[in-house]
């Protein structure tokens, strides 16, 4: 179980204690404690401000305690907003509303609101014989549900790899607001958003033009064939990366021509590029791997002095990255970046964006990702179904008001990543050299060699010969 759902009466329970009621809080703090969500309705604050005033009066009015009715109102207002502010308000949708045919619309309305979610996955927590009646096992009152947490807490909790539910619920508010304007306006492909993602997307990285696309991989064949780039051509790039990189260099029929990487970083090494042009090279494109972008400065150097050669940026994982003061997407001709919902600034599905400074490059991606239109229906080059559709732009302008802070919360985290596994213990050292640059650290991610040694040890009650007692080094890439 991920979510509990609080009926009115246990709210009210944690604003105005009654009789019979102590069990309520406790239950609370232990759900708090387990990680669960913890959900009140929107479509009850009506039926909670006045049961809650009316408790309130009542609570007082037994102490010798009287106030004015918009005394009552405003202390009953205050309780309300403290004992929810660290909730999550479950919003009521359309299908909630028609009700009214029920014996109890309210009751009515939260048992509606349960089957959004998985049966197993969310209880409502309620007093109400009536509720606990009608709501087929999925409702329990705060007694039964401490019983039933101790059985939870006998399982192991299994952590998310990609755990995006946290960080849905910091931005719900925004996130359901720009969902429903979409909605409501209707324009679902090329919609507002899209140019206005566009725009603070260009702003936030200071290149001149931002193209978004279906997906990381359609950035990278849209910005290929913007070059003109197919059969007969080559494309340098690392052997190091996800398929993708590659995969599109053979999808437009040109050659990939790969290039080794630097053993500390993963990127492909600037040092070895030079060897593999050739007359076909039409491409050098780099992958910034883990969050840190390659080597850009010495890629460019090398691709001007061989006539121009344009250079892509693969950044799907490096979105919000900087180096050298620039921000990766904005390092090279071209840049290509992911909103894959795992990825720093990750949408919910698929999408991604171009980046460039080139008018003529803008021009041709933009009419590409539309089947080739510079107009409607006139199509002036081949092109592809290509566009991110304007919910998962909205999406990511909600999660774009706070990127930087999630940001600084992945730094926080990786350095203490660092702190704990790259030590002396066990022979394991730790890379002297700090990046300078601001990271998005997409993942935390340790290089090992070799790694039988970290199990050829004494704590672990194995030996070695002497000859191959040497340190073995964890290399926290510099994206950690």
């Amino acid at each position: 179980m991920q979510h509990l759902l609080l009926d009115v009466n246990i709210v009210v329970d944690l604003c105005v204690p009654r009789v019979g009621t102590e069990r309520t809080e406790t239950a609370i703090a232990l759900a708090e404690e387990s990680g669960l969500s913890i959900w009140v309705y929107a479509g009850s604050v009506q039926t909670l401000e006045y049961v809650t005033v009316s408790e309130l009066r009542t609570a007082l009015t037994e102490t010798g305690i009287t106030l004015t009715r918009a005394e009552f109102h405003s202390r009953a207002k205050d309780l309300l907003a403290t004992m929810t502010a660290t909730f999550g308000w479950l919003a009521a949708l359309a299908g909630e509303g028609a009700v009214f045919a029920s014996e109890d619309p309210e009751d009515e309305q939260l048992i509606r609101a349960l089957h959004r979610f998985a049966a197993d996955s969310i209880r409502l927590l309620t007093r109400d014989k009536a509720l606990l009646a009608r709501a087929d096992g999925r409702a329990l009152t705060p007694e039964a549900w401490l019983e039933e947490s101790s059985r939870i807490a006998e399982t192991r909790r299994v952590i998310d790899f990609v755990d995006l539910k946290k960080q849905q619920a910091a931005i719900r508010p925004q996130l359901e607001l720009n969902i429903h304007r979409v909605l409501h306006h209707g324009h679902y492909i090329l919609g507002p958003e899209v140019r206005e993602l566009e725009d603070r997307l260009a702003a936030y990285t200071g290149a001149k033009h931002c193209i978004t696309v279906a997906s990381g991989t359609e950035a990278l064949l849209i910005s290929l064939m913007a070059l003109g780039i197919g059969p007969g051509d080559e494309v340098i790039t690392t052997p190091f990366t996800f398929v993708a990189t590659a995969e599109v260099i053979v999808l437009v029929g040109a050659t990939p021509v790969f290039v080794d990487i630097e053993p500390d970083t993963c990127n492909i090494d600037a040092t070895l590029i030079e060897a593999g042009i050739t007359a076909k090279t039409k491409a050098i494109m780099p992958v910034s791997l883990y969050g840190q972008s390659a080597d850009m400065d010495a890629i460019n150097a090398i691709a001007a002095r061989h006539g121009g050669i344009p250079v892509i940026e693969d950044a799907a994982q490096s979105f919000g990255a900087e180096y050298k003061g620039e921000k990766s997407c904005n390092l090279s001709t071209l840049g290509c970046t992911s909103f894959f919902p795992s990825k720093p600034l990750g949408c919910y599905g698929d999408g991604g964006a171009i980046f460039t400074n080139d008018d003529g490059l803008a021009q041709a991606c933009r009419e590409i990702r539309v089947h080739g239109q510079s107009k409607r229906y006139v199509h002036t080059r081949i092109g592809v179904g290509g566009r991110m559709d304007t919910l998962q732009c909205a999406i990511v302008l909600a999660k774009l008001d706070r990127f930087d802070q999630d940001i600084a919360q992945r730094q926080t985290v990786a350095r203490r990543y660092h702190e704990l596994l790259a030590t002396e213990t066990h022979g394991i050292t730790r890379k002297e050299e700090e990046r300078e640059e601001p990271c998005p650290y997409p993942s935390v991610s340790f290089r090992v060699i070799p790694w039988q040694k970290i199990f050829a040890t004494e704590t672990h009650g194995t030996t070695r010969k002497e000859e191959r007692e040497e340190n073995v080094r964890v290399l926290p890439c510099p994206s950690v």
